[in-house]
């Protein structure tokens, strides 16, 4: 079997003095290896590749088969770290709480318990959709169970 946490060093060390990181690794059970990574920046297509490249050419496909897709984490995939509610400060999120009530609205804070979310409703007025600024509310992480970025084409 594919060792995690081999895997989990060599990302380190890849990623080690730039703005990229490790948000998830998964390894199925027929060693398909899923390497998540993020960025405070962006992440490119080169930085997937050169990740994979190191942790390919560390790994001995002699000793065990794998299959290796390394990703960035996208617009579209959960938040799993604090540094990802970081890099969205200032800007539209959504969030599912556990008790699955959704809502969205701008990021004001994240801490290592909570965040800060200064709510946004939608008020319908004839045809048009209108939002407004709603409350602001504190959110422990405990809470939530999903976020994720809004993608806004104002």
């Amino acid at each position: 079997m594919i060792d995690k946490n081999q895997i989990e060093s060599l990302i380190h060390e890849a990623l080690q003095n730039t703005d990229r990181f490790l948000v998830d690794i998964k390894i199925s059970g027929d060693n398909v290896i899923h390497i998540i990574i993020d960025s405070d920046t962006a992440v490119s297509i080169d930085h997937c590749i050169e990740l994979s490249r190191k942790v390919e050419g560390s790994l001995d496909r002699e000793k065990e088969d794998f299959e290796l897709n390394v990703m960035s984490s996208g617009l579209d995939y959960p938040f799993h770290l604090l540094r990802q509610y970081k890099k969205y400060l200032g800007k539209t999120i959504q969030i599912v709480m556990q008790n699955d009530k959704k809502t969205q609205g701008t990021l004001i804070d994240a801490e290592e318990d909570h965040i800060v979310l200064q709510e946004e409703t939608e008020v319908k007025q004839k045809k048009i959709i209108i939002k407004k600024v709603g409350e602001t509310i504190n959110i422990p992480l405990s809470e939530i169970k999903q976020a994720k970025a809004v993608i806004n084409f104002n």
